[in-house]
């Protein structure tokens, strides 16, 4: 029996049927409210700031980098790639703005981020509220990782503002994203995926798809995927290599993939390390041949929240050269970055 493996997984997927999914940067849908207004504040407010405005705030806020540097308001961010984008934009030297948008219950307090305090405004006086951001800082860039069903309406007011935006989150009407975002010439960089080297894997399938379609026409394929509990859904990224293996052949269908939610078998079952249960992204397919005597195997295993993180500070460099140039494309997504050839 002839076997061909390409990246060795375990064999995990010979014991355990169905699919795999790539993960998305976001997690979990839960209610329509605007800019994670569901979610309940994991951390402390330091201060009740209800009666200061932002442009006292941002007054008396001291940058932590060269006034120079571009400026980025990171939304959502007392939550988990809030923190994650705050902490690689500090490093690669952008100037995060002390503000962001949040939830009713944190609005109008500030919160210690990363060493440094933010003031969170809530979802009521937005639009008033990001203009005066915008004027203090005219290159504002925003980041959004919120949630999906919060997807439109934010998009709507940046474009409204006249603010450019990268935006990691999933879900939402992403024709009415699009559509939202060329009326209003404003300039974006969308992906639901931020992972460069994951990006960069799938654009890898899809040439391979493109090129050699029906390459693999009768092999089966399994998909199994692990993911923090908290994400319900298979990923926007697994199904978008799920169909490249269809243009290549495979019969397959999205709801074939396994998602292994339960901690206990992330760890003794696909091996997720335990410091890591509450942020992974293991993804396992595996091709079978008609008579069985042929097998491939892909393996991507991501641990933590670091690789999107570093995705989007790649994203805003890319964007503020894009806006500067006055280039006439204004939507971009991170194939436009990697192929600009200029990530650190």
């Amino acid at each position: 029996m002839a076997t061909f493996t390409l990246k060795t997984a375990t064999n995990l997927l010979h014991r355990h049927h169905n699919n795999l999914t790539f993960f998305s940067n976001n997690t979990t849908t839960r209610t329509n409210l605007p800019i994670s207004q569901n979610r309940r504040s994991r951390l402390v407010p330091k201060v009740s700031m209800s009666a200061t405005t932002v442009q006292t705030f941002l007054e008396k806020s001291s940058p932590s980098t060269k006034s120079t540097a571009i400026p980025i308001m990171v939304n959502a961010c007392t939550g988990k790639m809030g923190k994650a984008v705050i902490n690689a934009a500090e490093a690669a030297g952008l100037n995060v703005v002390p503000v962001s948008f949040g939830c009713e219950e944190e609005s109008g307090k500030t919160f210690e981020v990363c060493g440094k305090e933010f003031l969170v405004h809530g979802p009521s006086d937005r639009e008033s509220f990001l203009e005066s951001v915008r004027d203090k800082y005219p290159n504002l860039i925003i980041v959004d990782y919120t949630i999906p069903d919060a997807v439109n309406g934010n998009a709507e007011l940046y474009s409204k503002v006249g603010v450019p935006f990268v935006i990691g989150t999933t879900g939402g009407d992403r024709d009415l994203l699009y559509k939202t975002v060329e009326d209003s010439k404003n300039y974006a960089v969308i992906s639901p995926q931020m992972g460069k080297q994951v990006v960069a894997f799938l654009a890898a399938m899809e040439i391979m798809a493109e090129q050699f379609p029906g390459a693999f026409s009768g092999y089966s394929l399994q998909v199994l995927e692990s993911h923090q509990a908290s994400k319900v859904d298979a990923s926007g990224t697994a199904k978008a290599v799920i169909s490249c293996f269809q243009k290549l052949g495979v019969s397959f269908d999205m709801d074939q993939i396994q998602l292994i939610r339960d901690p206990r078998q992330q760890v003794e079952m696909v091996g997720v390390p335990e410091e890591h249960l509450l942020g992974h992204a293991f993804h396992m397919y595996h091709l079978t041949s008609p008579d069985e005597t042929v097998s491939f195997e892909f393996q991507h295993n991501v641990c933590g929240r670091s690789i999107y993180a570093e995705g989007t500070v790649d994203a805003v460099l890319f964007l503020a050269k894009k806006i500067e140039a006055k280039d006439p494309k204004r939507i971009y997504n991170m194939i436009d970055v990697l192929r600009e050839g200029n990530m650190r």
